[in-house]
């Protein structure tokens, strides 16, 4: 406790402004468990760039932090881009103090003698990933903390390509980040190198998106569609409606009391389309309307969730999975109708995500890449391989990528194809739960389940690191009397094959990942959330299936048998 002290006293100093040091007193004098998780550590870089509860402290997001991590991105560029006029994307989300920090990121890099293009207002972040290579910039900054609960905000970086910063330039960053001191952060604003964007911006995003998630629908088809959806109080409501009638879907309703952007999110307990709670007020619109399909977006606008009705005439919520396996499937299945396949294609993943993708692109005759999780490392999969062609990918916690001209999880393109496919299936006389069927049929019946621990605080990071530990160190030889086979640790870079005790190296950068198999083709990942105070396991099941009778039965096997799984994490 006494070095959190000292380092919290360091900010009583006069670098910092009469409002945070009344802050820090209070802190020091009055809540000593607020001041220890404030400043014990400083706040780091996770899987998707820095998240954390504002506030003051080296553990929160504040203005100093912010402004020190880009003072230091600052230095960073012009040591690597030493001949190059300087030019930074800014983007925010609808989140309390986003346009604030914003503005504060802006005036720093500004002060630092390089260009800024700050969006007049609050927008998607797949934009800011579109307009750092619109504009040619080096680097691109948005502020927002994604589908993480009010008190949060973060601070995305993207490099050059469009996406999320990736090793060397990660490391290097924070490198440069820690050796910087507050009082070298230059705050004072230089205004004529602040530049905003706006319509011209939107325009062309919107074009690009209705270009890449467009299929040949026609009029009728597309007027036939009737489509809720719900913004959960974010920025896709500055896009999204604009996209789907240039495309031209005329039956859009939009839940009005979710429409305004609102950093409390006053209609949902989490403003996350992966639960279901988030979509309720949207379904009871979608009864009301007799709507095909509902669309919500998280309040950055790069993950979605969709709903669709099932044969009874119920709306049935689809998981990041699923909606995956159908948009793969639908871009795959017209590609090669279009243009047939080069040999060149390949489609992307992560490793915690479902064994479908692969069993895809095997039964197209294309690749299909695996990363860690996260969409910067499919952007990198782009980017390393320039003369290979990506058609599309996702991962299971809802967000999906049409194409290349975002290097990023994309929910407003996204939403244009999930509608496109509806559509298409509608004038079939189908659903997409039909759609998925067949695919199930034809490549095998996949289940997939995710438990998320959340353990919050000093204690909970450190009981986080007991559970991987624990599973490290006596890993399960089974689960529930089903033999593991085979367990990957990604943290060693480290395969073992449990049936003739050997190891071989993994390809995949370290992370603190483990995933088992299991010899019935279970597969089990467990994983510390990057983003959050939590611990995730992902289950995956499969069996074979061979008529539409015999689904219902498998799928209930499947769910017993993941519920038994998942009786054994639960216990943690």
């Amino acid at each position: 406790m006494t070095e959190i002290l000292e380092k919290a006293k360091l900010w009583l100093t006069d670098i910092f402004d009469t409002h945070t040091q009344e802050q820090v007193k209070q802190l020091i004098t009055s809540n000593p468990k607020e001041l220890e998780d404030s400043f014990y550590k400083n706040l780091a870089f996770g899987t998707g760039g820095m998240r954390g509860i504002m506030g003051v402290g080296t553990n929160r997001i504040n203005k100093y932090t912010l402004g020190k991590n880009t003072q230091g991105i600052a230095l960073y560029l012009k040591e690597k881009f030493p001949d190059e006029e300087l030019k930074i994307a800014i983007a925010y989300d609808c989140r309390n103090n986003s346009k604030e920090l914003a503005y504060t990121v802006a005036n720093v890099f500004s002060a630092n003698n390089i260009n800024v293009y700050i969006f007049e207002d609050l927008r998607p972040t797949p934009e800011l990933s579109f307009a750092v290579k619109k504009y040619n910039c080096q680097c691109g900054i948005v502020l927002t903390a994604s589908h993480n609960p009010p008190e949060y905000n973060g601070y995305k970086v993207y490099w050059k390509d469009g996406g999320q910063l990736v090793p060397p330039q990660d490391g290097e960053i924070i490198e440069k980040i820690n050796s910087l001191t507050y009082a070298q952060i230059k705050f004072e604003a230089k205004p004529s190198y602040i530049q905003k964007i706006g319509i011209e911006t939107d325009s062309a995003f919107v074009t690009e998106s209705v270009k890449n998630a467009s299929f040949n629908t026609n009029k009728a088809t597309k007027e036939n569609l009737s489509i809720v959806f719900t913004a959960l109080h974010g920025t896709s409501i500055t896009l999204l409606p604009k996209v789907l009638e240039k495309a031209g879907y005329t039956q859009l309703h939009i839940v009005e009391e979710q429409a305004t952007p609102n950093g409390n999110f006053p209609t949902v307990k989490s403003p996350n389309p992966e639960e279901p709670a988030a979509l309720e007020m949207a379904i009871d619109l979608a009864n009301k309307k007799n709507a095909d399909i509902v669309i919500g977006t998280d309040p950055d606008s790069d993950r979605l969730g969709i709903a669709v009705r099932n044969k009874e005439g119920e709306i049935v919520l689809l998981n990041g999975n699923q909606t995956m396996i159908l948009m793969t499937d639908f871009l795959l299945k017209n590609y090669q109708e279009k243009q047939g396949f080069k040999g060149n294609e390949f489609i992307a993943s992560t490793i915690v995500s479902t064994p479908m993708m692969p069993k895809l692109a095997e039964y197209y005759g294309i690749e299909c890449k695996l990363g860690l999780t996260g969409f910067k490392w499919i952007a990198k999969m782009i980017k390393d391989f320039p003369n290979q062609h990506f058609i599309g990918g996702g991962e299971e916690s809802f967000g999906f990528m049409v194409g290349d001209f975002v290097r990023d999880k994309d929910a407003i393109t996204a939403s244009l194809l999930a509608c496109e496919i509806a559509a298409q299936a509608k004038a079939e006389g189908k659903t997409l739960l039909d759609k998925l069927n067949q695919l199930y049929l034809k490549h095998g019946l996949y289940q997939e389940h995710l438990i998320s621990l959340v353990k919050k605080g000093i204690s909970g990071a450190q009981e986080i690191k007991n559970i991987m530990h624990k599973l490290r160190e006596n890993p399960p030889l089974d689960f529930n009397g089903i033999k593991t086979t085979l367990i990957e640790d990604y943290q060693t870079s480290q395969r073992k094959d449990l049936t003739n005790n050997t190891n071989s190296a993994l390809s995949i950068p370290s992370s603190n990942v483990l995933i088992f198999y299991l010899e019935d083709g279970t597969k089990i990942a467990a994983r510390p959330s990057g983003t959050e105070p939590k611990i995730k396991f992902y289950i995956s099941v499969n069996t074979t299936v061979n008529t539409t009778e015999q689904l219902a039965i498998k799928q209930n096997e499947l769910t017993k048998k993941i519920q038994a799984i998942s009786a054994f994490f639960n216990a943690y």
